[in-house]
């Protein structure tokens, strides 16, 4: 006959505490291996939009990240936009410039694609298509998910880069050229790499895709 052994207070609170230790490493590396794990992924082809013609379609590593386009505020910000995204222009470039829980910034077609990256020219890059004219829009406010056109220290040096902001940034309106806004997915972009001690990213995280819904 088998004697049953009964397990003392102090047994139990122990299994318990060992059960959660577990249970919390296990959930702590499954996040660290799979940043996207709570991250909901966003089907364009599911959604009804009033503009179709004006979204695109961001892929990044986590999934897509939807933005309508505004061109009634910036007409040839917009147009220079979709130009490149026509082109594919963006793909597999570098999200250089990544401020955590502020903004993300990409575009540079010259010096931040896959594979060819330079490190000391980053963020200087141009299109080759030439510099567009600010459209600074003092009534648009920029509020978590607004894109822009970056931008030199001058107005009227747009070219291909462009920023998204991930909450409101007042002081950014009458300042940058407006193009959209994040309508689905912004945190997606709150999973993009960046670094504690500078905005500038080492090994960064690209573009997959930038796509227009309707070409």
């Amino acid at each position: 006959m088998i004697k049953k052994i009964k397990a003392s207070t102090s047994e139990k609170v122990i299994f318990v505490f060992i059960l959660v230790l577990g249970l919390f490493t296990l959930t702590s590396f499954l996040l660290l291996k799979d940043k996207c794990l709570f991250v909901k992924n966003y089907d364009p082809q599911k959604i009804n939009f009033e503009s179709p013609n004006n979204i695109a379609i961001l892929n990044v590593g986590c999934g897509n990240v939807i933005i309508e386009l505004y061109p009634e505020i910036s007409p040839n910000g917009v147009e220079r936009f979709k130009t490149l995204v026509k082109s594919k222009a963006y793909d597999d470039v570098a999200f250089h410039r990544v401020i955590k829980g502020k903004l993300v910034q990409a575009g540079d077609l010259e010096f931040g694609k896959k594979g060819n990256i330079d490190y000391g020219k980053i963020g200087t890059g141009k299109s080759g298509l030439g510099q567009i004219e600010s459209e600074v829009d003092r009534e648009f406010n920029y509020v978590r998910g607004s894109v822009g056109l970056a931008r030199a220290k001058k107005y009227d040096t747009e070219d291909s880069q462009f920023f998204i902001i991930l909450q409101d940034e007042p002081l950014y309106e009458g300042e940058y050229t407006p193009i959209g806004k994040v309508i689905y997915g912004i945190e997606v972009l709150e999973k993009i790499k960046y670094l504690d001690k500078s905005e500038y990213v080492l090994r960064p995280d690209f573009i997959n895709s930038l796509r227009l819904l309707i070409n």
